[in-house]
């Protein structure tokens, strides 16, 4: 039994059906594909509103689109970015904005020492890692402040971790950011266009990803899973379908998700307090809509970046064809928890107008979808490790329960919080069922 049709789910119960084990998969939601989620804009065109991009290092996630026969094509960055710095609108090309020669040492400095430290946590147990009880006892915020001499370089840093982690540098453990860090491959991997994280998108939208391997097996929608009972013999799991019997439970929700779930006998003390401190990151993505994506003309890219916002970060999300234009700007952390829902609209496009002009505060459609509003979620990119949570409470993460194995990105070590991570979870997890089923056989008389 898996719980959670996402890529971490799907991806399992994939695996596992291919290992010749019966598999039926509960999802909450009226449809499958988890924190990934298309909209239409007609004419058979989408807009991603969920998880979108795979960038060259996540090998995973694109042997996974590879078996599926889902196709990718090149997020669109030719032209000049724009930067809005100090109430002042620059162009640039890139992808650091050149603010100076001391601000731009300033921030490599900060790169390159945080990159030196991530190669000393684990990926396997970042609890393990030298200086782990300091780290962990320390935020991200509190590092910059005693290490970035210059506030320029502070703050592009700081909009370089909300568009991670879609958390502030105050809420972030040190620890959970330098494995973070090393799990993606370093900051140019995690922040790149063009050679990173964000370089490409699928043609027809992520959740094309979900749905393609959905038809492969049984799924069961609108089945959100209320309790998970254990016995001698295997699992009880009971959504609101009903109850099914199996011999194996892979939960593959975030941990924040995963404590809503009641468990018999109750969750060992360590795994329950681990679920309460994983809280999710904040995101709204925000799109306008026009006829044709008219800063290209201007020589733009549509990539732009602001100290001002409230979307620090905006990238040109148009379809493959060109058509419709879309702009996507991003309210991340404090910006997506504080903008109230009614003026959305109206100050994320008083700041697409700074950035490329009076016609960007006119689209034609806006489509926002607020990740921590959306019950089945409660917020995104993944679950954001506050100071303590590693060194006290780590193990617990990936440790299963008797019978229930834990799945889902948050549970990654590489490309942890990301789509890539999600696969490899699901996987991972997919192996330790049929491991421990195997241990199993082996001690049974029979």
């Amino acid at each position: 039994m898996v719980v959670g049709a996402g890529l971490a789910g799907l991806t399992a119960a994939r695996d596992l059906v291919a290992a010749g084990r019966s598999v039926a998969v509960l999802e909450a939601r009226d449809r499958v594909g988890g924190r990934t989620l298309d909209a239409d804009l007609g004419d058979g065109q989408v807009v991603e509103v969920g998880g979108q991009w795979v960038g060259p290092q996540q090998t995973a996630l694109l042997a996974l689109s590879r078996e599926l026969d889902v196709a990718t094509f090149a997020t669109y960055e030719q032209g000049e970015h724009l930067l809005e710095w100090r109430s002042r609108v620059r162009r640039y090309t890139g992808t650091i904005p050149r603010l100076g020669p001391v601000v731009l040492a300033d921030v490599a400095q900060a790169q390159l020492r945080t990159e030196r430290m991530a190669r000393t946590v684990p990926l396997d147990a970042p609890w393990a890692a030298p200086r782990a009880l300091e780290w962990d006892a320390t935020t991200m915020e509190t590092w910059l402040r005693r290490n970035v001499r210059t506030a320029a370089a502070r703050d592009l840093l700081r909009i370089g971790i909300e568009a991670v982690w879609a958390a502030d540098a105050g809420e972030l453990s040190l620890l959970h950011a330098l494995f973070y860090l090393r799990s993606g491959e370093g900051w140019s991997a995690l922040l790149d266009t063009r050679g990173g994280a964000q370089q490409d998108r699928f043609v027809g939208g992520s959740q094309l990803l979900s749905t393609r391997m959905a038809e492969q097996l049984e799924v069961l929608l609108e089945a959100p899973v209320r309790r998970v009972a254990q016995t001698a013999d295997g699992v009880a799991v009971t959504s609101d379908a009903g109850t099914v019997r199996a011999r194996h439970a892979v939960v593959a929700v975030p941990p924040a998700l995963a404590a809503r779930i009641e468990h018999d006998p109750p969750l060992p003390g360590a795994r329950d307090q681990l679920t309460q401190r994983a809280p999710m990151g904040a995101v709204v993505k925000c799109h306008a809509v026009y006829d044709e994506p008219f800063w290209r003309t201007q020589g733009l890219s549509g990539t732009a970046t602001s100290d001002a916002g409230p979307a620090r970060v905006v990238f040109d999300n148009s379809p493959p064809s060109g058509r419709p234009g879309v702009l996507l700007a991003f309210l991340e952390g404090r910006a997506a928890r504080t903008v109230p829902a009614g003026q959305r609209r109206e100050v994320v496009l008083a700041g697409l107008a700074r950035l490329f002009g009076r016609r960007a505060a006119r689209p034609e459609h806006w489509l926002e979808q607020d990740w921590a509003a959306e019950p089945w979620s409660r917020g995104g990119y993944g679950g954001a490790f506050p100071p303590g949570t590693w060194t006290q409470l780590g193990p617990a993460l990936r440790t299963p329960v008797g019978r229930v194995v834990w799945a889902g990105t948050e549970t990654a070590t590489r490309w942890n919080g990301y789509m890539d991570g999600a696969v490899r979870s699901g996987r991972a997890a997919a192996q330790q069922v049929l491991a421990t089923a195997s241990a199993s056989r082996r001690r049974s008389p029979g």
